[in-house]
């Protein structure tokens, strides 16, 4: 019985943290054709407020960096990771130990890719990332996306 409980407390934990953050940041995902089957996926993040995100290269052992996890395609080939796009703010923040690298507002990933051949695919994935603003953090997210692209 005690089982139960514990595993019915981490899910509505979790379930609670997931609405908190799809509350401060909204995550659109687009692709745009940029030669003969090379496409850039853009995925935006949209923080609300006083939020903000952590880049990819978070700067030092603690935060959450910002985390692309793409599914396997046979017809994409990724070209590099996501670049970031976007005002990068550098900061000494005692409670990490040093300088972070953050977004606040609006940050865009851009991530390049190539099709094999002309056809419809989609590249999908994961983002994982934590929200932090100058009173707290919010539990780490992960959202699940798809862009359609070729064709």
């Amino acid at each position: 019985m005690k089982h139960i409980f514990t595993i019915l407390a981490v899910v509505l934990v979790t379930t609670f943290a997931s609405a908190q953050s799809a509350k401060q940041v909204k995550w659109t995902y687009v692709a745009q054709k940029v030669a003969d089957k090379t496409y850039e996926i853009q995925i935006t993040a949209n923080l609300n407020s006083n939020w903000h995100i952590y880049s990819q290269n978070a700067g030092v052992e603690g935060p959450l960096p910002t985390a692309f996890t793409f599914t396997k395609n046979p017809l994409i080939v990724l070209d590099g990771k996501p670049a970031e796009v976007g005002k990068v703010i550098k900061k000494n923040e005692e409670v990490w130990g040093g300088v972070v690298n953050y977004y606040e507002k609006t940050v865009k990933f851009v991530q390049k890719v190539k099709i094999k051949g002309n056809i419809k695919t989609n590249l999908s994935g994961k983002v994982a990332f934590i929200l932090c603003n100058d009173n707290t953090c919010l539990p780490p997210s992960e959202v699940d996306f798809s862009v359609n692209i070729g064709g």
